[in-house]
């Protein structure tokens, strides 16, 4: 018999003393824990949060479309015609005629030759990353991308190079320093920055990586059902949807479900349907959510153009709003003809972290839900009050929001001002 040992660390010990264990038990202890908030009523732009009536400045349901009747009944639909799951992957038997007619839908509706849908928005980008780069390419990622695209880059084991938040002279630098590198480049950023609500410098990142002989990826989950005619996303609004190798959507934002899918060629498609390894096994995703999805997407087609109009003319009122009170608010950046391009997400900086909790916990119980964001999600010194807005807000309901908003931020002092660097 062998004689028992101890292993050199504990491995649970990090559950006990890990960095941010003192700031969250004081949190806790004084109610200002802003995270798993319970919401008691469907998802709106006024809601019921822990018993009292809350105006949902913190959504991603842009579009309003999960209060939508016709995307309840679809849901419905797929729930008594398939039941509440179909128990397998997509490779097995998790594929039903929903999943087929909603990536043909898809397809048509971002202009590609294909589309591959996944259970979440996370594992599509997971499991596209991982499919098609490998341990000799490399891959060029804004600093603010989304963490599903930072993991899929470190699953892949190809070499990460991330460049600083939309500036493209890093970026051009990477592309230099990849050439050397001896794989494949793919630059990865996202059509709307989901903490910052920015756009990217689409066309200039078009062109470095073309001049580089890089592929792009452009992640589109809060841009799809918001952004360009179609609602296609930010690739549709710059005009360069035949420059885009490949483009990512989600769900659970403007299509009011769960989900996401990559979009691409058709050889792609099919390749990362045998490579995929969030698409192989994983279960497919439920009757219920892919009906939804579909109805949803099915909306965009036929009335897109008058909600997204609602969506973004919300979200400017109240951009201006909180610049009238003299808030700092990060601007949006420019569209393709020079205007400023409004997004969905309209954030306010704070600074730092505990003031912005602070802050975030008198907005609620004031009747203001607001997403607030601190280190690590953004940058140390750089807390963000996160607001979203919907089509279906009314402009009472922002009003009153705002001086609500007022009320609250003249309590604290030295807040950033719309000048502060």
């Amino acid at each position: 018999m062998s004689e028992t040992t101890a292993a050199p660390v504990d491995l649970f010990e990090k559950v006990r003393n890990h960095e941010r264990r003192e700031q969250l038990e004081a949190a806790n202890a004084a109610d200002l824990n802003p995270y798993f908030r319970l919401l008691t009523s469907q998802a709106g732009p006024v809601v019921e949060m822990e018993g009292r009536e809350t105006i949902m400045l913190g959504s991603n349901n842009y579009l309003g479309l999960t209060g939508d009747e016709r995307v309840s009944r679809a849901a419905h639909e797929a729930l008594d015609k398939y039941g509440t799951g179909v128990t397998g992957s997509r490779l097995l038997n998790g594929t039903t005629p929903l999943h087929v007619e909603l990536e043909t839908e898809l397809a048509e509706w971002m202009e590609t030759e294909a589309t591959i849908v996944f259970s979440t928005g996370y594992q599509s980008n997971l499991g596209c990353l991982q499919a098609i780069l490998g341990p000799g390419d490399t891959v060029i990622a804004d600093s603010g991308d989304h963490a599903s695209i930072l993991d899929g880059c470190k699953l892949s084991g190809a070499k990460l190079r991330p460049f600083r938040h939309n500036q493209m002279d890093k970026l051009e630098r990477m592309l230099q320093r990849s050439q050397t590198d001896g794989g494949g480049i793919l630059v990865v950023v996202d059509g709307v920055y989901s903490m910052e609500g920015d756009l990217p410098d689409l066309p200039r990142i078009t062109e470095l990586a073309h001049a580089y002989g890089a592929r792009l990826m452009v992640d589109e989950a809060h841009g799809v059902g918001v952004l360009g005619k179609r609602g296609a996303g930010a690739t549709e609004l710059f005009g360069l949807e035949d420059q885009v190798d490949l483009r990512m959507g989600t769900f659970s934002k403007s299509l009011a479900s769960c989900g996401g899918f990559i979009a691409g060629s058709s050889d792609l498609v099919e390749y990362l349907k045998i490579s995929s390894r969030s698409f192989i096994f994983s279960a497919s995703g439920v009757p219920a959510a892919v009906g939804a999805a579909l109805e949803a997407v099915r909306i965009c087609r036929d009335e897109g153009p008058a909600l997204y109009s609602r969506l973004l003319s919300n979200a400017e009122y109240l951009r201006e709003g909180l610049r009238s009170l003299g808030l700092k608010v990060v601007e949006p950046g420019l569209g393709p003809d020079g205007e400023v391009a409004t997004t969905p997400v309209v954030p306010v900086v704070i600074g730092d972290d505990w003031k912005a909790i602070l802050v975030w916990k008198a907005l609620f119980e004031a009747g203001v839900y607001t997403n607030v964001a601190i280190h690590p999600a953004v940058p140390h010194g750089g807390a963000l009050l996160r607001t979203s807005l919907m089509a279906t807000h009314e402009t009472a309901h922002l009003d009153q929001a705002l001086e609500i908003i007022e009320a609250v931020t003249s309590q604290f002092d030295d807040l950033p001002s719309p000048d502060a660097n």
